[in-house]
């Protein structure tokens, strides 16, 4: 039998504070994984909305002239400084659409430019908005265009594209 103060009895050690190496780890991944999706968010958003803008004009074109070809009555769009509108051609000339509906008049986005362009040459914007640069004809045609918007200083751009047989489409442009 042993005495009580003789045998060896080992108190328990003490546990050293702090984190382990595999915790460290898990929480620097987490870190990793939300600033990337932050960066990807925030960062991809002006490319996103430029993207955006380009498709809601390519598809209002795209209505304006399926509407010009159904009513047998030309519209006409005009791309202004701050935006573009529509109008159509009655007996009295152009006159703009309602403000309500799809055809209503729309604002670019704080910080877009338009350069609108035909056969390679600029277009003037138009001053008012009295008339169009771009026609949809009620025979389904549409003046041939190319639209190009930019968003602030990034580097994207998007160009819109109108062919002469009513078709339009969106794609990227290259980086100057």
């Amino acid at each position: 039998m042993r005495a009580l103060g003789s045998g060896r009895h080992q108190a328990p050690r003490p546990r050293a504070a702090g984190f382990t190496l595999i915790e460290v780890l898990v929480v620097i991944v987490i870190v990793g994984v939300l600033a990337l999706a932050v960066t990807l968010a925030v960062g991809g958003s002006a490319e996103r909305r430029l993207r955006g803008e380009a498709e809601r004009f390519a598809a209002l074109v795209a209505h304006a002239c399926t509407q010009a070809e159904l009513s047998g009555r030309d519209i006409g769009i005009a791309v202004l400084a701050g935006g573009y509108g529509f109008s159509r051609f009655d007996s009295e000339g152009w006159q703009p659409l309602p403000d309500e509906g799809e055809l209503r008049r729309r604002v670019w986005p704080e910080g877009l430019t338009a350069e609108l362009g035909r056969d390679g040459r600029p277009l003037a914007r138009s001053a008012a908005g009295d008339r169009p640069q771009l026609v949809c004809f009620a025979s389904g045609e549409l003046t041939p265009f190319d639209l190009v918007l930019r968003l602030g200083d990034a580097g994207e751009a998007q160009r819109v594209r109108g062919e002469s047989d009513g078709t339009v489409a969106v794609e990227p442009v290259a980086t100057r």
